[in-house]
């Protein structure tokens, strides 16, 4: 089984799974992700919100063999909420 480590973003009303655009690709899962979520600066990163998308990433990461483990990060005012939307690239 593969093991990865995420960051997990919060702020005082909501959090979001930064997840590489890489592996959305790898699970086949790029254009189930709503536009809840948000794309990176850069657009390498995506931060998948935790109500309905990170549920998604995870269900396709856990059939895929792949354990996740979270590094939690709270910021009382958080960049993400500024990105752009998710488009499904």
């Amino acid at each position: 089984m593969k093991q990865i480590q995420l960051n997990f973003f919060s702020d005082p009303g909501h959090g979001w799974l930064e997840v590489s655009k890489t592996l959305l690709e790898e699970l086949d899962i790029k254009q189930k992700i709503s536009h809840f979520s948000y794309m990176g600066r850069y657009n390498d990163m995506v931060y998948l919100e935790e109500d309905c998308d990170a549920g998604i990433f995870m269900d396709a990461a856990k059939a895929a063999g792949i354990e996740v483990s979270f590094n939690e990060i709270y910021q009382e005012n958080t960049p993400i909420r500024h990105y752009n939307a998710y488009c499904g690239f």
